[in-house]
């Protein structure tokens, strides 16, 4: 996105007073870290002093956060107000995502749900899946659907019940099926532009904060020829929604 000839690496969705959506890229961090790289919230307040011609200090609240490599949905608040209330539909699970990853391995059975107990390693930065609880897990689970195959490589559509860190990438590892790009968790080599992985923040529902109404974003494929093809598989799918939702119409 380029606003006043500044670019910014993230496409805005859609903004008001409380809330900003944001379509960010992959490489760019969400919330500050030992790096010290310029982060998303540093990118928006740049972006809001800019358009509002503030002088002072904007607040930028982050409400939930998606990994470093992993592009797509990120919502953030303008007010503390809505940061509040954010954090409590996060917390009571009113807060729904909808991930798109590519694996080379298809997971078994086709669609399911996962459940397995996490434990993170802090000084690695690395998550492990376990079968069973052995004390010091979190549980996490997500449901999941093969949509379909190109490539020799198959597009899972993920849905989160659970918000852990690196949970979509750590447990479709743990049943085989690495995302493609993510050598941190079993996939054999990193993807050409050695900073993303093929992990995309798709789609996000709730209900406004402030204006109690239902909200429900869906975020393009990232510009780039891997990921581009999917969108057939997009276009079918929602052809598909399209012809069930008629179908019951008709019922």
């Amino acid at each position: 996105m380029n606003f006043q000839g500044t670019k910014y690496p993230f496409d805005i969705i859609y903004e008001d007073n409380h809330l900003i959506v944001v379509n960010k890229e992959a490489g760019l961090l969400v919330q500050g870290d030992h790096t010290g790289d310029k982060s998303l919230p540093d990118y928006i307040k740049q972006y809001l002093k800019e358009k509002h011609n503030k002088p002072g200090a904007v607040f930028c609240g982050v409400i939930h956060r998606i990994d470093r490599p992993v592009s797509g949905l990120v919502v953030l608040a303008k007010t503390s107000k809505a940061l509040e209330r954010m954090n409590k539909l996060v917390r009571t699970r009113d807060f729904h995502k909808t991930y798109w990853a590519i694996v080379k391995r298809r997971p078994h059975p086709k669609e399911g749900k996962l459940t397995h107990w996490l434990v993170k390693d802090g000084k690695k930065n690395k998550t492990t899946a376990f079968d069973e609880d052995l004390g010091d897990g979190k549980k996490s689970e997500l449901s999941y659907s093969v949509i379909g195959k190109l490539n020799d490589h198959f597009l899972v559509e993920v849905r989160p019940i659970t918000g852990r860190p690196h949970q979509i990438r750590v447990q479709l590892s743990h049943v085989g099926s690495p995302i493609r790009g993510d050598v941190r968790y079993g996939f054999k080599k990193l993807n050409p532009d050695r900073r993303s992985i093929n992990l995309h923040a798709k789609e996000l529902h709730f209900i406004h904060p402030v204006k109690k109404e239902s909200m429900h974003f869906k975020a393009p494929l990232p510009v780039d020829d891997f990921w581009q093809q999917y969108d057939t598989l997009d276009s079918i799918k929602s052809r598909d929604i399209k012809q069930i939702l008629n179908k019951n119409l008709n019922l």
